[in-house]
This record gives C-alpha cells, structure tokens and sequence, in this order.
C-alpha cells in the first residue's frame, strides 16, 4: 500500500484546466443574439477585484492580471480556504 504522499505524487501528471474568470452578466436571451461588433457588454466583477482561478471548474485562488513579456499572467492573490469559504458559496 503507497503512503499518501505517493498516492499524490502519482497524481502530478494528471492534465486539469485552469482558467480565470473575468466576469460575468446577466442577459436575455434577445440581447445575446442582438451583440455584433463594437458591442459591449458590462460585467458585475468591478475593475479593482481580483479575478476567480479556477481548475477544472472549482475555484482554487484570486488573482490580479499581470502583463509581461507582451503576455498576459497572473499574480496569486489568496490561495482558496477559510478565509474564501464566502467567495466560493457566492459563485
């Protein structure tokens, strides 16, 4: 029998998606098919709040955007926990 820790190592390879939520709105269903070019749609997420990361739709952390090297990235800013537990039941 492996010890927890090997169970995890073996985990380590595993593939999960990460992705980070700028926003999200509210639509009809009329105003989603009426969007073209030039639309804008505002957001509910403020400028200033950092964004949701998610792995494999769970969220895990916040973050601000970063710009380096022509990319875009991102900075941890919390790591999900107790101090999360109110984000997470909001979303």
């Amino acid at each position: 029998m492996l010890a927890s820790g090997e169970n995890f190592a073996l985990l380590g390879d595993v593939d999960v998606r990460l992705s980070v939520e700028l926003g999200r709105a509210n639509m009809k269903l009329r105003d989603v098919l009426a969007l073209g070019a030039d639309s804008v749609v505002m957001l509910e997420r403020l400028v200033d709040e950092p964004l949701d990361v998610m792995v494999n739709g769970k969220l895990i952390a916040t973050a601000e955007i970063i710009s380096e090297g022509g990319r875009f990235g991102m900075r941890i800013v919390e790591l999900a926990g107790s101090s999360m537990a109110h984000v997470e039941a909001a979303a």
